[in-house]
């Protein structure tokens, strides 16, 4: 069980903080030279790269290592789940900037009531920096690749970066998109609105170190019953 739910706090107040927060973060971490849509461009361009590579190796996969794509996405998912409750939402050691950046500048800057962004410079508050996209690459995905191939094949280590790298550019857009404005043709996209609510919901500050951890697919808050359909 979560904490006892606090009463609501006025709905002017709420809207000044978070103006606050957002004026603040601006001045401290968005310089005027920064661009949203190149800083996305970086960040797709980074990973279909990664991807491109890695289907150019792949030769003539059999049907069992084809079996390594649903299983890295479920991977991916409970990753996902598992990063975003504690490392994200609690101080771990050695990973304290991911929840600095997360709990204590993300959702200051978005709550359940200020979801939208104002402009493409807001970009920041959402997409992950390019250089933590590196560190990952680097510290995980590239030993990942080579133990996995060490453990069974080549094959089996490219379609699981693939796979993993596919899923992240996914998280990233469909994040993204939960933070544009509401008239945005995203909002059009059958289904789209029901994954959006989940992340508003997991935005309320009441609750959101407890329920909708997933980003993407609720897949494993369904299993370990943190998913709060509001």
């Amino acid at each position: 069980m979560h904490a006892k739910v606090k009463p609501l706090v006025p709905k002017d107040s709420q809207n000044s903080a978070v103006q606050s927060v957002r004026a603040n973060y601006r001045a401290e971490f968005i310089s005027a030279g920064y661009k949203g849509y190149l800083h996305l461009a970086m960040t797709m361009t980074l990973g279909l790269g990664v991807i491109a590579l890695c289907v150019y190796w792949i030769e003539s996969p059999s049907l069992l290592e084809w079996l390594t794509i649903p299983a890295t996405f479920l991977y991916a998912n409970f990753a996902e789940w598992a990063g975003h409750k504690y490392a994200m939402h609690r101080p771990v050691k050695g990973l304290g900037f991911v929840y600095k950046r997360h709990s204590l500048q993300h959702h200051k800057f978005f709550t359940d009531t200020h979801m939208e962004i104002d402009s493409n410079q807001d970009f920041k508050a959402v997409l992950f920096p390019i250089t933590i996209v590196g560190f990952f690459i680097a510290a995980f995905f590239v030993p990942m690749g080579f133990l996995v191939a060490w453990l069974f094949n080549a094959n089996v280590a490219l379609l699981l970066v693939a796979t993993g790298m596919a899923y992240y550019l996914n998280y990233e857009l469909l994040h993204l998109s939960y933070h544009l404005k509401e008239g945005h043709w995203v909002h059009r996209i059958p289904g789209f609105t029901r994954f959006a609510r989940l992340h508003t919901t997991h935005h309320d500050q009441r609750i959101m170190a407890h329920k909708n951890f997933n980003i993407t697919y609720p897949i494993m808050d369904w299993l370990m019953g943190t998913w709060d359909r509001r």
